[in-house]
């Protein structure tokens, strides 16, 4: 029996200068970047939990350690891809993916249709299979105190 799965990923990372900010596999031009081992793409990293998850695969930390050198400032791109190779392994496909992305600056929503494509063409999927959003909190918590970014990513996967 073909039962769907879904999955839940989150990430957060806080900012931190002299870094480039990058999210949902695209470079955005901001005075600060993320704090992390690899390119502290929350959106990926987030994606990555959520499929993860769904196929029962555990978690990013598990396959990507941050302490393996070989996750050094590794583009995002590259774990998402490995992920996606992982679950079809294991004879699943994606069939969407719902993200938020929660961020008082910068503002976001011009840069949505660029991360749904590099996010498709990583997966090999079509654009549509890939909504994001983008909020703020209001100037609320850590992320109204513009210290950082969060991402959520719920996913569907069922076996291909």
């Amino acid at each position: 029996m073909n039962i769907p799965r879904i999955g839940f990923g989150y990430d957060v990372h806080n900012f931190a200068p002299d870094r480039e900010l990058w999210l949902g596999g695209i470079k955005i031009e901001y005075t600060l970047g993320l704090m992390g081992h690899s390119d502290a793409d929350v959106l990926i990293h987030a994606f990555c939990d959520a499929l993860l998850g769904a196929a029962n695969l555990r978690d990013i930390g598990y396959h990507f350690p941050d302490t393996s050198a070989n996750y050094k400032n590794i583009d995002s791109k590259i774990l998402l891809l490995e992920t996606m190779l992982l679950l079809r392994e294991k004879g699943y496909k994606l069939g969407n993916a719902d993200c938020t992305i929660c961020a008082q600056e910068p503002k976001l929503s011009p840069h949505i249709p660029e991360m749904q494509n590099c996010l498709a063409g990583v997966l090999g999927i079509d654009t549509d299979l890939i909504s994001i959003k983008a909020t703020t909190t209001e100037k609320l918590g850590f992320i109204g105190r513009k210290e950082g970014i969060a991402a959520y990513v719920n996913v569907l996967i069922f076996k291909a």
